[in-house]
């Protein structure tokens, strides 16, 4: 150990999508949002932000399941909120949110 504390999981989020968009908005590489992802409304917004693609890390550690109850969830908030595929929603943020 290095003696410094760090931050992960929930606390995250907000920074992780503000950083997200930072990059999203600068370049055209992919990006892995990560950061705070523990539902499906994360994943979610994540993508909004302009990650092309997620990660979950902290809470992998209080649900081993996580990862599979995210994914299935995916479908039910993606149909609540309109979203057709995940591809056209990045598709749709890269037209309209960041004009590329």
């Amino acid at each position: 150990a290095n003696g410094q504390g760090g931050m992960s999981g929930p606390a995250v989020f907000p920074v992780a999508l503000k950083l997200i968009r930072q990059v999203a908005l600068a370049s055209d590489l992919p990006i892995i949002g990560m950061g705070g992802v523990d539902s499906a409304e994360a994943a979610i917004e994540m993508f909004i932000a302009g990650a092309s693609a997620i990660g979950v890390g902290t809470a992998n550690f209080a649900d081993p399941y996580a990862c599979p109850k995210i994914i299935d969830r995916l479908p039910e908030v993606m149909d609540k909120y309109g979203i057709t595929t995940l591809e056209d929603l990045r598709k749709e943020v890269q037209t309209d949110l960041l004009g590329k």
